[in-house]
C-alpha cells in the first residue's frame, strides 16, 4: 500500500519493495518476544500480539517544486545476496514504482542514507547480463566518507563485496555520483542531516517547506521499540554508543520541533510525531 504525505510544497510518497515480521532479536540482542510486548503502543502497527517485529523496506519518492528524488532503493531484484530471503528477489517493485506515476527516466536524484544492502538494490537493475543505472537521468547522492569506507572495505560483513559490485559501482562507473558532505543541501526544500553510528557517515533527510518540517529517518533508528529504548542499539551498528547518541539527539530535536518523522522502515502508517513518554519516547501516529 503506498501512503503519501505533504509537507508545504513537498509530497513523499511510500514504494514498498517488501514487508517483514520478525522476532526482534534478528536485529536487536535486546528486542526479544517479552521486551517488545511489555511496549503496548507497539501493536498493532508495529508488533503483532506475540511480539514479533513488524518492518518494512521501502523507497521514498519526495517531489519537490524543482526535484523529484528517491530517498534509499531497497535490496533489488535478480541479486545474489547472503541474507537468503533477499537473494535473487523477484518483485513488482518498479511496475509499483511507475503505477504511483513516476517513470524511472524522471528521476532527478538517488539519495543513498547510507551504502547497506537494503538501501542500494535498485540503484541498478540487470540488463542483458549487466546491472545498469535503474534511473538513468539522475545524480546518485552519496556520502563522501561512506563512499570511501565501503569502497576500502569491500569484504566488511555489513557490506558484501557484491553490494559494492552490484549496485555502488556501477552508477560510479557511469558517471553519475556525486560525493556530498553530511549536511548537504540538496534543494531549496531538502537538506541532510549528520546522524552517525549506524554506519561511518550516515545521513537523514530533512525536508521543510512552508513552515512544516519532515524528517526520513534512514537507519539511525530501525523500529518504534528504539523510542522506548534508545539504547538498543542493531547487530550492524558501525559504532553502537554513537548511534545511541544519535537517537537521543535527534528524538529531543523531534519532540522539540514537532518533526514529522517518518520511518524508513517503519511499517504503516510509518510516519507520526516523537513525544515524551516519562522518561523515554514514543510514536504517535
Amino acid at each position: 500500500m503506498n501512503l503519501t504525505w505533504a509537507i508545504g510544497d513537498v509530497r513523499v510518497t511510500r514504494i514498498v519493495e517488501i514487508p517483514l515480521i520478525s522476532a526482534g532479536p534478528f536485529l536487536i540482542d535486546s528486542a526479544t518476544l517479552e521486551a517488545i510486548k511489555a511496549i503496548p503502543w507497539l501493536a498493532p502497527n508495529f508488533a503483532d500480539a506475540e511480539g514479533r517485529l513488524i518492518m518494512s523496506i521501502h523507497a521514498l519518492v519526495v517531489e519537490t517544486p524543482t526535484k523529484r528524488i528517491v530517498v534509499d532503493t531497497c535490496i533489488g531484484n535478480d541479486k545474489p545476496r547472503h541474507i537468503q530471503p533477499w537473494s535473487q528477489l523477484q518483485t513488482s517493485f518498479l511496475k509499483d514504482f511507475e503505477a504511483a506515476g513516476f517513470s524511472r527516466q524522471s528521476i532527478d536524484v538517488v539519495l543513498c542514507t547510507h551504502l547497506h544492502i537494503d538501501h542500494v538494490g535498485w540503484n541498478t537493475m540487470l540488463v542483458d547480463g549487466k546491472w545498469e543505472p535503474t534511473f538513468p537521468n539522475a545524480r546518485y547522492l552519496m556520502g563522501r566518507a561512506e563512499f570511501d569506507y565501503w569502497k576500502a572495505a569491500p569484504d566488511s560483513p555489513a557490506a558484501e563485496a557484491a553490494v559494492f559490485a552490484d549496485s555502488v559501482q556501477p552508477v560510479w562507473d557511469a558517471g553519475l555520483v556525486d560525493l556530498v558532505a553530511s549536511d548537504h543541501q540538496v534543494c531549496e526544500e531538502v537538506s541532510l542531516v549528520p546522524t552517525p553510528g549506524h554506519t561511518i557517515d550516515h545521513v537523514s533527510v530533512r525536508i521543510t517547506s512552508k513552515g512544516e518540517e519532515a524528517v526520513i529517518t534512514g537507519d539511525f533508528v530501525h523500529h518504534p521499540c528504539q523510542l522506548a529504548h534508545p539504547d538498543w542499539d542493531t547487530k550492524v551498528d558501525y559504532d553502537g554508543r554513537q548511534s545511541t547518541a544519535t537517537r537521543e539527539r535527534m528524538f529531543e530535536e523531534f519532540v522539540r520541533d514537532g518533526t514529522l518523522v517518518i520511518g524508513t522502515h517503519f511499517a504503516a502508517p510509518t510516519a507520526g510525531h516523537v513525544v515524551r513518554d516519562g522518561e523515554s519516547y514514543r510514536f504517535e501516529v
